[in-house]
């Protein structure tokens, strides 16, 4: 039993290692699903259009209700004397009625004006869902960047450290080259002199001048072939430095970069600049889920900034309707009651009784210029809603053809540079092996990884310019799985 524990042992923990993988893997990809919840529910800008939509619901019982009663009371210092009595004082009650329809109506347009108030802070939440997702996107993309670079610093420096094999190794092949070449021409000169007897003194001039002019140029040619390699040893150690102080440079301006971009994001969900965000490890594509041809409708028949305006006709005709009706006479029913006082010479059989009187007021609207105003004031505005809604119609129509454009070309790219990329790191991989053989190449070593650079990066960012785009399409299309 024992051993059957200790067998299984290690895919239990294999099995804890996965898992532990796959539930990180779920957490970074659910973590820009949690900063959306926190930037809804702290973002001020986003929390404001929503009080101000609750503030315009309170507006429905003011304007839908009557107005309020008036209560006249006056009292008589001095008892005025009537026949039947002394009156001590006179109260009055009225309560105005409007026109039929002015509460509606009114009740209506504040209704409409609540629900486009709505509709605006939709508008600013999807703004703000966009806002997280584009510098979520460009934090990964920095991200990526600085990893690619730092990659692209470690194949700098071991081709630095080859250079340096190399350089070191030049000036020791031109020394032994120069100590054999004195050698070949010492065994030369002592042959030579060894049979000077058995030759005449002519044969003897001339070998001994050619002993002389090899024994002159062996030694410089080597010194010279010497010096070169290692002049240009050093020279490509100094190009190799170059890149590396570039490169390290870059980097740094990276890290700056992304500090920046993360305060910014944290701004977005209210929170303290330096808190830290969870990024992914690898940039990948996103994916649209439905189809590119239902895009441009939904924008026109979900789109909240042309809802808003929608009920702000809605509410503009509702106005109209109310002015209309405020041009048609008020009705006040009150009641005038007579608190009176008996008078002790009076006989009357009225004598001391209070005195009830039935009231009825009605307004006269017989100044019909400002009720004209009114209702030629509201099919104004009503009119320019329209065309306020056209421009905006015609203005989402331009925005989706540029995220249109934007999310294509970002598909192509990223295809393009993947493949591009891989070709580069197959031809750099070939060229480095090259390079460590025989030493030559260093430039096309330069030249392709500085390719291999950029299109890895370009590559990333054409993945973030392609999330991007999908973010800005549902962003048009209204489309958000956050409510």
């Amino acid at each position: 039993m024992m051993m059957k524990i200790k067998i299984y042992k290690p895919y239990l923990l294999l099995i804890a290692i996965c898992s532990s993988v796959v539930s990180y893997s779920q957490q970074q990809s659910d973590s820009l699903m949690q900063y959306l919840e926190i930037a809804a529910k702290n973002n001020p800008g986003v929390m404001q259009r929503f009080t101000e939509y609750k503030a315009t619901l309170q507006k429905i019982p003011q304007v839908g209700s009557f107005a309020d009663p008036e209560l006249n009371v006056g009292v008589f210092l001095s008892p005025m004397e009537l026949v039947a009595g002394s009156q001590i004082a006179d109260i009055k009650l009225m309560q105005m009625f409007p026109w039929f329809g002015v509460l509606k109506n009114a009740k209506n347009e504040m209704s409409m004006m609540a629900k486009a108030k709505y509709e605006s802070f939709r508008d600013a939440k999807l703004q703000l869902f966009y806002d997280v997702q584009r510098t979520w996107q460009e934090m990964n993309k920095i991200q990526q960047d600085i990893q690619i670079s730092g990659k692209n610093l470690e194949i700098l420096r071991v081709i630095e450290r080859l250079s340096l094999v190399k350089f070191k190794a030049a000036p020791a092949s031109g020394n032994s080259s120069s100590s054999s070449g004195g050698a070949i021409s010492n065994s030369n000169v002592q042959n030579t002199s060894s049979s000077s007897g058995m030759q005449k003194m002519g044969d003897k001039q001339g070998s001994n001048s050619s002993i002389l002019s090899n024994q002159g140029t062996s030694p410089m040619q080597s010194s010279v072939m010497g010096s070169a390699a290692g002049g240009a040893g050093l020279a490509d150690l100094y190009r190799i430095q170059i890149e590396l102080a570039e490169l390290e440079n870059n980097i740094a301006l990276l890290e700056n970069r992304k500090n920046t971009v993360a305060a910014r994001f944290n701004n977005y969900l209210n929170r303290p600049v330096e808190s830290s965000v969870t990024l992914l490890e690898t940039v990948k594509a996103d994916s649209l889920g439905i189809s590119l041809l239902t895009v441009s409708d939904s924008i026109l028949n979900h789109n909240p900034m042309l809802g808003m305006l929608q009920f702000e006709q809605q509410s503009l005709e509702a106005r109209k309707k109310m002015v209309t009706a405020m041009g048609y006479p008020m009705v006040g029913f009150g009641v005038d009651y007579s608190l009176n006082k008996k008078n002790e010479m009076s006989t009357s059989p009225m004598n001391g009784k209070d005195m009830v009187m039935p009231m009825v007021t009605v307004t006269l609207p017989i100044y019909r210029k400002k009720y004209k105003a009114m209702q030629n004031e509201a099919d104004l505005l009503k009119t320019a809603t329209e065309q306020g809604y056209k421009a905006t119609a015609n203005s989402l129509q331009t925005e989706y053809y540029e995220a249109l454009q934007l999310y294509q070309d970002a598909q192509r790219r990223v295809k393009l540079y993947e493949s591009q990329s891989q070709l580069a790191k197959k031809t750099l991989d070939i060229t480095i092996k090259s390079f460590s053989a025989s030493g030559s190449g260093l430039t096309d070593i330069l030249r392709i990884r500085q390719q291999l650079l950029d299109y890895q990066l370009k590559q990333v960012e054409a993945v973030t310019d392609y999330n991007t785009a999908i973010a800005w399409l549902k962003r048009l299309m209204a489309y958000t799985q956050i409510q």
